[in-house]
């Protein structure tokens, strides 16, 4: 039966992405908002079909630590689930995301609309002169930045693999972070077919002041959102046993990865 909801996720999720590409059609003439609200839509139609079909629901924890106005949301990053789901609470925001995702039709025309930031992850630090730039220039406009700092979707579980590039963003631009905890992998794993039923938490934690030294936020954002992380799974573990199981093939892949 989980298997059976799954298929029938997976299927209405991407006829209904493909669905509101086709009718916002038109918002593509229009300013970066319109492309942002239909993402928000996905968004929001995404969490009702994932509850109503798997059983997925969701919880949003620290809403109150959001400011308005430029700043780093650091989130950690377990699956597709919280790519749509960030948007919810940002008015004007940019990804740093692979580049590849622009060329994609439909769904890269929408990118390119709302004005996010592709990158050439094959370039590794080339980049991060010409990716500062871009990170002033939107917050000169007000915009707000979403990264993972780990780069990639990681197993629930798996030891931390934060990259340094966010402690550069911060130092140069002189913005505060925001560090984002979820437990989203231990439901919808990477490039995994079955979704689980349960509740994704996501917990906007306490900023990051700006001002500090590069290593010294660097390694207070990770232990902060990684600490929490920690703590989501572990309540989620603890109202569901079966999740322990989800956990330690996690820790294995991620081994195996390492070793290969």
């Amino acid at each position: 039966m989980l298997f059976l909801r799954s298929v029938l996720f997976h299927i209405v999720f991407y006829v209904n992405l493909m669905t509101l590409q086709i009718l916002w059609l038109p918002g593509l003439l229009m300013k970066r908002q319109a492309s942002m609200q239909l993402g928000r839509v996905w968004g929001r139609t995404s969490l009702f079909w994932l509850e109503k079909i798997v059983g997925l629901k969701f919880e949003f924890r620290g809403l109150e630590n959001i400011p308005k106005g430029p700043i780093i949301v650091a989130c950690k990053h377990q699956s597709m689930w919280e790519t749509f789901v960030l948007p919810l609470h940002s008015p004007d925001f940019s990804y740093i995301l692979k580049r590849e995702l622009v060329f994609i039709p439909f769904f890269g025309w929408y990118l390119m609309g709302a004005e996010q930031v592709g990158i050439d992850r094959a370039k590794g630090g080339k980049l991060l002169p010409q990716l500062i730039e871009k990170t002033k220039a939107l917050f000169a406009e007000g915009r707000q930045l979403f990264i993972f700092p780990e780069g990639t979707r990681r197993p629930a579980g798996a030891p931390p693999l934060y990259k340094f590039g966010v402690a550069h963003l911060y130092r140069e631009t002189g913005a505060a972070c925001l560090p984002v905890a979820l437990n989203s992998g231990l439901f919808w794993a990477r490039r995994a077919w079955i979704v689980r039923p349960g509740t994704v938490v996501i917990e906007y934690l306490p900023p990051i002041p700006a001002g500090l030294a590069p290593r010294e936020f660097f390694q207070r954002m990770q232990d902060t959102i990684e600490a929490a992380s920690d703590r989501l799974i572990e309540e989620a573990v603890a109202r569901d046993p079966s999740l322990a199981a989800v956990v330690e093939r996690g820790r294995k892949a991620d081994e195996a990865t390492a070793e290969s």
